[in-house]
């Protein structure tokens, strides 16, 4: 997961690919290096990084650790534990 900054850098990329010339490979491969450095993963689906901002899921559950979906989720998807009043 990608923390504030380290997202907006690649939101960035991410935008600045789409009104970039050239091959999609091309567009996108400052994004799949700076991705590629910052987590030594090798992902290959641009749209793949874009969700993996820390602020687009909630807290870890309570129960099994797996984030909410969202930070206003009431219950955890992965295992149907009620959060705690928000």
């Amino acid at each position: 997961m990608l923390d504030k900054a380290e997202f907006k850098k690649a939101h960035e990329l991410y935008s600045l690919a789409f009104k970039s010339a050239g091959s999609l490979k091309d567009r996108f491969k400052p994004l799949l290096d700076y991705y590629r450095n910052l987590t030594g993963f090798e992902e290959t689906n641009p749209n793949a990084i874009i969700h993996h901002g820390i602020e687009l899921y909630g807290p870890q559950c309570e129960n099994c650790d797996k984030p909410y979906r969202t930070p206003q989720a009431s219950f955890c998807a992965a295992c149907g534990h009620k959060r705690a009043a928000i």
